[in-house]
Order: C-alpha cells, then sequence, then structure tokens
C-alpha cells in the first residue's frame, strides 16, 4: 500500500477543516455533499482513526484530525509555491496574484465577487489564501493583504474598501421575539469567535461595553471562525455578533435577521494593501482599483447593516 492517500482525498480534508462545513467545503470544491462525505469516510477508512468527533454538533476534528490538518497545509501549501514558481518560469505570474484574507471574508465577501473581477480582467487569476490564525499578513508569495482595523496601513499602496459596522444576528424568529430589546441580549446563547487578541477583532465583550449593556448571563457557543459561527447562528443555536462582510448577504436572503437597533461602528475599515516592491505589477494595480470599486458598490447598496 502506499504510503500516501489518492491526493483528492487530501485535498476534501483540507477544504472541510479550513471552511468548518462540509456544504462549505462541497460548495469550493464544487462537487455535492455527499460526496464530500464519503472522501472523508474513506481517507478515515485508509487511516484506521477517526479525522472529526461526530458527536457534537458541528463536529469537531479529533487530534489525529488536527495533526492531519497541520501536515496537509503544509505540504498543499508548498505544491501551490511550487505550481506559482513554475507558472512564473513559463511567464504567467504577470497576471496571477494571490489575495491573503480571513475565512469570513473570503467565503462571503470576496468570491462571490471575483466572477465581476474576471469580468473586467478576464486574462487574470487570483488565488485566496485564508491563513490559520486568520490574521491576513504579507508572507511569501502573497499580493495583496485584505485587513481590518482603523487604519490606514503604510505599504506601497493602500485602498479603502468599506467601513466595517456590527450587529447582533439569529435566526429570524429569535430575533422577533426580542422585539427590539437589546438588554435582552443578557439571557440569550451568545455565539462567540476565538480571535487572537492582536488582530483587532471586536467581540461580544467590546460590543456590550460599548452599548452600556450589562454582562451576559447565558449560555456561550464558541468556535474556531466565522464561518462556523454563522453555520451556528444559521442552525438557530444563538445570536451571533455580525458583521457586514460576513453576514449581509445572508440577511438580505432573510435567513437571518439583525436588531437593527443594535448596529454599531467602531471606527475601523477593511482595506486592501499591495505588498511594496521596486517594479509594481499592473496586475495588482488593477486588482486594487477594482476592490475599491466593489467595495463602494457595497457601501451604497445600503442593507440591514449599512
Amino acid at each position: 500500500m502506499s504510503r500516501l492517500p489518492p491526493l483528492r482525498l487530501l485535498i476534501t480534508f483540507d477544504a472541510v477543516h479550513r471552511l468548518g462545513s462540509m456544504r462549505l467545503a462541497s460548495a469550493e470544491l464544487n462537487v455535492t455533499r455527499p460526496a464530500v462525505s464519503q472522501s472523508i469516510r474513506a481517507l478515515e477508512d485508509w487511516l484506521g482513526a477517526p479525522l472529526f468527533d461526530r458527536s457534537v454538533k458541528p463536529a469537531r476534528p479529533t487530534d489525529a484530525g488536527e495533526r492531519l490538518a497541520r501536515a496537509t497545509q503544509s505540504g498543499l501549501g508548498q505544491i501551490a509555491t511550487a505550481i506559482e514558481d513554475i507558472r512564473a518560469s513559463a511567464g504567467h505570474a504577470d497576471r496571477h496574484i494571490t489575495v491573503s484574507c480571513t475565512i469570513g471574508m473570503a467565503t462571503y465577501w470576496l468570491m462571490p465577487r471575483l466572477s465581476a473581477f474576471y469580468a473586467r480582467v478576464p486574462d487574470a487569476m487570483v488565488s485566496v489564501q485564508a491563513p490559520p490564525s486568520d490574521m491576513p499578513a504579507f508572507s511569501a508569495g502573497i499580493d495583496v493583504a485584505l485587513r481590518f482595523g482603523p487604519g490606514p496601513w503604510q505599504e506601497s499602496d493602500t485602498v479603502r474598501v468599506f467601513e466595517e459596522c456590527a450587529c447582533p444576528v439569529g435566526q429570524p424568529e429569535r430575533i422577533m421575539a426580542l422585539n427590539g430589546d437589546l438588554a435582552a441580549l443578557s439571557t440569550q446563547p451568545l455565539i462567540h469567535v476565538r480571535t487572537p487578541a492582536a488582530n483587532g477583532w471586536p467581540g461580544w465583550k467590546e460590543y456590550l461595553a460599548a452599548k452600556g449593556l450589562r454582562n451576559p448571563i447565558g449560555p456561550t457557543l464558541t468556535f474556531d471562525n466565522y464561518v462556523q459561527a454563522t453555520q451556528a447562528a444559521l442552525d438557530g443555536k444563538g445570536i451571533l455578533l455580525g458583521w457586514r462582510s460576513i453576514n449581509a448577504g445572508i440577511l438580505s436572503e432573510g435567513r437571518l435577521a439583525a436588531i437593527e437597533q443594535g448596529i454599531h461602528r467602531f471606527g475601523s475599515s477593511y482595506w486592501a494593501s499591495a505588498i511594496a516592491t521596486p517594479n509594481p505589477r499592473p496586475l495588482v494595480r488593477e486588482f486594487l482599483d477594482w476592490i475599491r470599486d466593489a467595495g463602494s458598490d457595497f457601501d451604497r447598496s445600503g442593507g440591514m447593516m449599512s
């Protein structure tokens, strides 16, 4: 038996672990959800060990799953780097850029809009990387970083994409029952996201303090990223501190609702920064121009969290 399982199984596992959802992984890989589930089962059979604990909802990686995730992230990253190097040597590098952003930003805001960029620049190719730390930054191979904060950053070229704001969101029935009473949040199950203190993302603690509300006494649920947390809100597990970049589309579809009286601006925006380089590539400038325009359209679109 080969020392390695089929590559497609590892790619599927990486997508499920990274996105925290088989549904989102199936959308990214353009395969059915049963096909994703079958691939995970096949990989577990090949290894002889479970990769996810399915006794909890949502399923969480086991110790074996976390070990394999670290290895696949490293290995697939090296493969991606090698491919970029080969493409560069073949003369395709000028029409390829790599963008770093959070998992939530990539899943709910950037990826659904990339078709508009390709319509503007048909020969372009954009790779999107969401670092495990959920803290976008410049590293080898990254051309543009999309970051949240008061900005602007001091890289060679930075544009403001849109102003970010937060608001409590949840299943429409749950939000309707609160009747706009923010004080009632203290007894509700609140959905939290683990974020490193250095990344600048406010959470429920900062939001409640800004609104002059007391500390919650209800149950809490904590997830590793906003994709998992949003799914929990969609599943009716509790109330999430939602963000425009992540939840605006779902709110417009009516799958989640917001306490509109609870909208809060922390004074921060999303910014797109290009890495400093002696010879800036035209495609990077084209991407910055496009994402600035896309952000302006997003600001003008209105909606429940604007």
